[in-house]
């Protein structure tokens, strides 16, 4: 079953002169057609300009279409009477934790996405601990936000999305202010986020390791879908990738040297441990 699914979706962003009049349009996304099952991992890239986070906007109605249509649940995103159901539906999580959290303590901004929706109280304190405690942050409760790091910061944006209780979770960029040690974190959380409570995750990044634990893994490139597969077979179209100004996760990049030298591995190589199992085969 597909959470998500968009058919002809185009977006433009129109600029106009002082007198209100267009002199410019960009396609940010154009005749897009996209289906993502319900419990999948996707991981969308694409460099600057390809219409990833346009993408992620308009799955949390934060956008709506220029042309074609968005559904998230069966919703359609252009209907108003559904706008509410949709966001508690697919969470978002965006790149600066510092822009999502608003309250002083750490269980106070957890609630407010369900107060907001009329949780009734009991349950919201449920909510919150539960949502705290999937992202391990429980011990956290009741610090104020500004003594987090940012790692943690961004894990108790996921926990106010979480206590609303959605089937789906878009990241947006979420990891890109963070530390290497806050990066594992979070996508550790994801990944648990998954496996363990079958949340639809859609991760858009721009690091290519992140995208090696995904179900799937989408290429975007001026708008288009330019390549849709596993990470196996995303990560095999090395001259593709890079012809879309795209790297290689790092290790796969090294794999890819060594055999060049002349050692016998198979591509794509996608993690380190693959790469030292594959390399102590040779010995």
């Amino acid at each position: 079953m597909d959470i998500i699914q968009t058919r002809d979706l185009t977006h433009d962003y129109i600029k106009y002169d002082e007198d209100e009049k267009p002199v410019s349009v960009r396609h940010a996304l154009e005749d897009l057609d996209l289906s993502i099952g319900e419990g999948q991992f996707v991981a969308i890239l694409g460099h600057n300009g390809s219409g990833k986070s346009t993408l992620a906007k308009h799955i949390n109605v934060l956008l709506l279409p220029t042309s074609g249509t968005v559904h998230v649940g069966g919703m359609d995103t252009s209907d108003e009477s559904h706008l509410w159901e949709i966001r508690q539906l697919a969470g978002m999580v965006f790149q600066n934790p510092d822009n999502q959290i608003i309250a002083t303590v750490v269980e106070e901004d957890v609630a407010f996405g369900p107060e907001n929706m009329g949780v009734p109280t009991e349950e919201l304190g449920q909510r919150v601990r539960e949502a705290l405690e999937t992202v391990g942050m429980t011990e956290f409760a009741q610090d104020s936000p500004n003594k987090l790091s940012g790692g943690q910061k961004q894990r108790v944006a996921i926990a106010g999305a979480l206590a609303m209780r959605p089937r789906c979770i878009v990241f947006d960029e979420s990891t890109a202010m963070l530390d290497p040690s806050g990066r594992s974190e979070v996508v550790a959380t994801m990944h648990r986020l998954n496996r363990e409570e079958g949340i639809t995750i859609l991760l858009i990044t721009h690091y290519m390791d992140e995208a090696v634990g995904a179900d799937r893994v989408i290429v975007l490139n001026e708008g288009h879908v330019a390549m849709d597969g596993t990470p196996k077979e995303v990560f095999a179209r090395a001259e593709e990738l890079s012809a879309l100004g795209m790297h290689l996760p790092k290790v796969t990049e090294l794999a890819n040297e060594l055999a060049a030298e002349g050692l016998p591995l198979p591509t794509p190589i996608l993690t380190v441990e693959e790469l030292v199992e594959e390399l102590c085969r040779l010995r």
